[in-house]
Order: structure tokens, then C-alpha cells, then sequence
């Protein structure tokens, strides 16, 4: 039988950059069809139920199922198999390698180690006796971009909980921040830069926008939750000009807003437009407020929750700390809680390693996460969990 450092070897030499990102050479990453191809077969090897479920050309999930004592419950273990771009990393990205109980490669903490984690622990369920409940093991795609993924995964699902696996260091987490992006254009009106009072400076008046959301940002701060602390907002992209003498007509700024559980998106932006509304606004310009390219609302799972307690159980009984967190990061957590699927995250590695140009996992945590995942589906699938 492999350890789950095989498997996430096996894994991460395996090129699933998302799409919408470019991989090494610039071309745009090739996405998660030869990881899938792994993923399923690894599940067939094993006698797993496999079901094959396309999402985008040439993108599918893969869902493993072992069939329990209740065949009406059913408890979820997640995760994606797409990564960001390794371009700037600082070792080979798809070479994966061991070094002082550390795995390294792009993708080995987010999130493929959680994946290979929960791969290992359907393989334990699947080789003993039936679990309480069916167990499902759902490897996703396009969570790093737009989480066209899970949103297909979820559209017909019903099940009694969900562990999404992230980086989370073996803690507890039951709360994590939304996101809104967004792009303001600034428009305004070209001229020679010899005549510039012929013109209408967009880049100018996308100064004083960025001003004003500098300002607004900062009174975020009073906004607060328990285990998440403080909403937050930045101007992450700004981009504006065509050429050195000519007085630009067009400005765009791209902004990051995290969400509290008790915010939503919709309110959020209008928030904005409102503080954009106030902007002085030079002659012959315009701002425009583009409608919203991602909008994902916050998780907050009430700590009595089942699938906490069975967390909180699990954890005791490895050893490992049973309080509940937050982070401010999303994940696809949430959009199982907007199906009415009580969620939790959980997994291996610190997402201080995510996206870092030098990614690595520690091997240790690794078959701890195997055996969280593998006794939460047991405790969770039982009725009246405590």
C-alpha cells in the first residue's frame, strides 16, 4: 500500500495548472484532465464506485463512493485537483521531492496534499468494514479561479456534511471570509500630451478613486468577527495608458473585498458606489463600476453543529487541537453550506506555503490528515452524532 507521500508525489508531478493561469513556457496552463485521469484510476484500482462528472470541456470532477450501513445519509470529503501558475517558483515545480520530512512541489500544500490525504483515507474506508454512512470523495475542478467545480458538484447533492480540504496547519475551521472582485473603468479623453487641456486625464482621475478607497478600507477595520477578525479591502490591479506622450482615456482598477459572515456582496457593492459617487470628478471623465467577476459569501457553521462535534471528537482523539478557527481565505466550503450542507475545513500544510515560490508539505502531517479524514466520516456518518 503507498503512503500518502506517494500518492501526493504521483500527484504533484502531474502539470493541473488552472487554465485561467500560465504554466511554465507562459502557455496557459493545461488543467486538471491528466490528474483526473490519475485520480479515477487510483479509485478503480480499488474497487471504488467511480463517477465521471464534466463540468467544462475537458474538465470534470471525479467522485469516488463507498456505499455505508445508511444508504439514506451521506458525508462528503472534498477537494480540488487544479493549482495556480508555478511561474517565479524557485524550484523545479512538477519535480517533486523529500527533503527533511518535507515534500516540496507546486501544488503539494494547496491542495494537493489534503487530496491525496482523503484519497488514502475512501482507500481505508473502502478496504474495511461499511462505513455508518455512504462516503463520497469529490476531487473538483477550476477552485482557483471561479469554483465552477464545486458549484456543478453541489447542484443536485444532498448529503449531512462536507470536510474541504486546505491548508489549515490540522486546525478546525468553521469560519472563513467571502470575497467580492470587481473593476472600476475610468474613463476620459486622449490628447497630446504637448496640449494636455485638450484632454481628460483618466489616470489622474483614477488617483483620486484610489484615494478614496484607501480611506474607505481603512474604516473596514471597526468591522469585526470572532474567529475571522476584521473585513478588508485593497486595490490589487490598476492599469491605464497607451503611450508616453498621449494623455491617457482609460484607467481600470481591479479591487479585493473580504467579506464578513454577516456582510453580503450586494450590499457590499453598493457601498462602493457610493463612495465613488462622492469622488470629485474631473471634467471629461466618468467612472463606471463593472458588475462583479467573483462573488463568493462568507462561512460561518454554528460551532454545535454535527459535523463540527465529529471534528472536535476526531481531533481529541489523535491529539490535535480541537478548537474551532477562522481564516481569511476562501474555499469551496462555502458554497456546500449555501446548499444546506453543514462544512468544515481541514487539512495539511500552512497556507503560508500556498502559491509560494518554494511549496512544500510536511510528510508527517500528512498521514495525521489521512487518519482525521478517515475517522471524521466515520463519527459524521453516524446518526446523532454527538
Amino acid at each position: 500500500m503507498p503512503t500518502v507521500a506517494d500518492t501526493l508525489a504521483a500527484l504533484v508531478a502531474i502539470d493541473s495548472v488552472n487554465p485561467a493561469y500560465p504554466t511554465v513556457g507562459g502557455a496557459p496552463g493545461p488543467g486538471e484532465g491528466a490528474v483526473a485521469a490519475w485520480v479515477e484510476a487510483f479509485l478503480v484500482e480499488r474497487g471504488i464506485r467511480t463517477v465521471v462528472q464534466p463540468v467544462l470541456p475537458g474538465r470534470a470532477n471525479v467522485v469516488g463512493v463507498v456505499p455505508g450501513r445508511d444508504a439514506g445519509r451521506r458525508v462528503v470529503l472534498e477537494a480540488h485537483m487544479d493549482t495556480v501558475s508555478p511561474v517565479g517558483m524557485t524550484i523545479a515545480p512538477f519535480a517533486p521531492r523529500v527533503v527533511d520530512g518535507r515534500l516540496h512541489g507546486r501544488g503539494a500544500c494547496d491542495v494537493k496534499g489534503g487530496l491525496a490525504a482523503m484519497l488514502q483515507a475512501l482507500a481505508d474506508l473502502a478496504a474495511g468494514p461499511p462505513p455508518p454512512a455512504e462516503v463520497v470523495l469529490a476531487a473538483v475542478v477550476d477552485e482557483e479561479h471561479a469554483f465552477r467545480g464545486v458549484s456543478r458538484l453541489v447542484e443536485h447533492l444532498r448529503a449531512a456534511a462536507a470536510v474541504v480540504a486546505e491548508p489549515t496547519d490540522l486546525r478546525i475551521v468553521t469560519a472563513t471570509k467571502g470575497v467580492l472582485r470587481f473593476r472600476i473603468h475610468v474613463h476620459g479623453r486622449a490628447a497630446h500630451t504637448s496640449k494636455p487641456w485638450l484632454g481628460a486625464n483618466a489616470v489622474v482621475q483614477a488617483a483620486r478613486v484610489v484615494l478614496a478607497l484607501d480611506a474607505f478600507h481603512a474604516t473596514l477595520a471597526t468591522r469585526g468577527h470572532a474567529l475571522l477578525g476584521s473585513a478588508t479591502g485593497t486595490v490589487s490591479m490598476i492599469a491605464g495608458g497607451v503611450q508616453i506622450n498621449i494623455v491617457p482615456e482609460a484607467c481600470t482598477l481591479a479591487v479585493d473585498r473580504r467579506l464578513l459572515p454577516a456582510e453580503r456582496a450586494a450590499a457590499a457593492l453598493d457601498e462602493y458606489r457610493r463612495v465613488l459617487a462622492a469622488v470629485e470628478v474631473l471634467p471629461g471623465c466618468r467612472i463606471e463600476v463593472e458588475e462583479p467577476f467573483l462573488v463568493d459569501e462568507a462561512l460561518d457553521t454554528p460551532a454545535d453543529r454535527p459535523a463540527v462535534a465529529a471534528a472536535r471528537a476526531v481531533a481529541g482523539s489523535l491529539g490535535l487541537d480541537g478548537e474551532i478557527v477562522g481564516v481569511p481565505y476562501g474555499s469551496d466550503a462555502s458554497k456546500f453550506a449555501r446548499a444546506g450542507i453543514d462544512s468544515i475545513v481541514f487539512g495539511p500544510g500552512s497556507i503560508d506555503q500556498a502559491h509560494a515560490a518554494d511549496e512544500f508539505v510536511d510528510v508527517a502531517a500528512l498521514e495525521t490528515a489521512r487518519e482525521f479524514y478517515r475517522e471524521w466520516a466515520r463519527v459524521a456518518g453516524e446518526r446523532g452524532t454527538p
